[in-house]
């Protein structure tokens, strides 16, 4: 019976350090969880420092945050360095397609509103003309344009639109013309349609 009662002792003497064990396992987990919770504190301090206002957001502001929105233009592969150029819109009722060049007409960057990705009446619209204007502007400033006069053709809706997206890019607009063809009395008219 003794040696029952030795057995049993040392069973629960080798019981006890398993248990201890475990608790002692806790108490660094616990440790662990609250190292987070104090580096968690440091972090919510620095979201504040994120939330400061520099000078360039009170400038963003005053601007309309449109500088914000402007993206980096990157040199074009084989650029051509042109500083000065010719922005042409063509604004029809159905269309809008904006060319820009050099000042001999070499064409350095070009977009219409169905490569953008506008179908139907949808082409004709300002808002797809100041899209188009703007992919055209920026193909044609990674050559190096910084300066540019405006020839708008055509009476479609984007003629406006077109013109301001290009001074809100950052383009110097030298001179706006218009330049839509008028006929005065050269070629005889089609004959009426019969409706």
């Amino acid at each position: 019976m003794a040696e029952e009662n030795e057995n049993k002792e040392e069973e629960v003497a080798s019981e006890k350090p398993e248990v201890t064990e475990p608790s002692a396992a806790k108490e660094p987990a616990t440790e662990e969880a609250a190292a987070p919770k104090q580096e968690e504190a440091p972090a919510e301090e620095r979201k504040p420092e994120k939330k400061e206002r520099t000078a360039e957001d009170i400038f963003l502001e005053l601007e309309g945050g449109e500088a914000a929105e402007k993206p980096k233009v990157l040199k074009a592969k084989g650029s051509k360095n042109v500083h000065v150029g010719i922005v042409h819109v063509s604004a029809t009722f159905n269309n809008t397609i904006v060319s820009v060049s050099d000042m001999n007409g070499n064409i350095i960057g070009w977009s219409g509103a169905g490569k953008l990705g506008f179908r139907g009446s949808r082409k004709s619209t300002a808002y797809a003309a100041q899209l188009v204007s703007q992919d055209a502007c920026r193909q044609a400033m990674s050559h190096g344009l910084r300066q540019a006069e405006v020839r708008v053709k055509g009476p479609g809706a984007g003629r406006e639109s077109a013109v301001r997206a290009v001074q809100a890019l950052g383009i110097e607009v030298s001179r706006i013309a218009d330049v839509t063809p008028v006929p005065h009395n050269g070629c005889r008219p089609k004959k009426a349609r019969r409706v």
